[in-house]
């Protein structure tokens, strides 16, 4: 069994109605009690406990822990297949592909942005993406319960499954033109590579566009996590505008 311990992760993970619990809570300060009341609101178990056991469970508990199967898991059961079969006519629509993100607290980061920006569908690859639970939601502050992930074991085949679909495929790199030169509405998905090595071969074959921010630093380039940020942002603001 796994368990939250960030406020916000706890917090977000109940209104999200996907905790079954029970929250565990010791000498409890005021925003402890207010989960306290949250979790009894959603009709989930507390359970008081002593200091020393969460010290046991979770040493970095701020008196109050939530159990979960998996405090990492997606905000729901979705499918690639089912996500699309679900659009219909929609035409602005946008998706994350992340290839490779291995750190948990960029993964985190990641999530957090695409829960602001509006991102309707976080695409990655099973088993070799960031697995963490407990960082993941402390750093996504909550976002992992609510942001739609699909996984799949083949990123290309899913993306040519994108194309199909009448998305255009951009990807993220330092190479690629400056990102508020493209038009960037309609269906759209956004790949972002790993941690130092970028956007695999294959995948980066399979986009139609490069796009990058441009920057006037001196050090290579942005934390993909806040290049995430920007460019979602700039997306967003190309179909606000229109």
């Amino acid at each position: 069994m796994l368990y939250l311990t960030g406020f916000h992760a706890i917090e977000e993970r109940i209104k999200s109605g996907k905790a079954a619990g029970p929250l565990l809570a010791a000498k409890a300060g005021p925003r402890a009690r207010e989960l306290i009341a949250l979790a009894v609101e959603h009709k989930i178990r507390v359970d008081r406990t002593g200091t020393y056991e969460l010290d046991r469970l979770a040493p970095d508990h701020r008196g109050i822990v939530l159990l979960v199967e998996d405090p990492g898991s997606p905000a729901g059961d979705l499918s690639l297949e089912g996500f699309l079969d679900g659009l219909g006519d929609r035409a602005d629509v946008l998706v994350a592909v992340l290839d490779e993100i291995t750190d948990p607290h960029n993964y985190g980061a990641i999530l957090r942005s695409c829960d602001q920006f509006g991102v309707d569908l976080v695409l990655t690859r099973n088993r070799r993406i960031a697995k963490h639970g407990e960082v993941i939601a402390r750093t996504s502050a909550g976002a992992a319960a609510w942001v739609p992930i699909a996984e799949t074991a083949n990123l290309i085949r899913a993306v040519q499954d994108l194309k199909d679909r009448g998305f255009w495929i951009y990807g993220a790199d330092m190479a690629g033109e400056p990102v508020y030169a493209r038009d960037l509405r309609g269906r759209a998905a956004l790949i972002l590579g790993g941690e130092g090595t970028g956007i695999s071969r294959l995948l980066r074959e399979s986009c139609d566009a490069l796009v990058a921010i441009p920057s006037k630093g001196k050090i290579d380039s942005l934390n993909v996590s806040v290049a995430a940020g920007v460019l979602f942002y700039e997306i967003v603001r190309q179909r606000a505008k229109h």
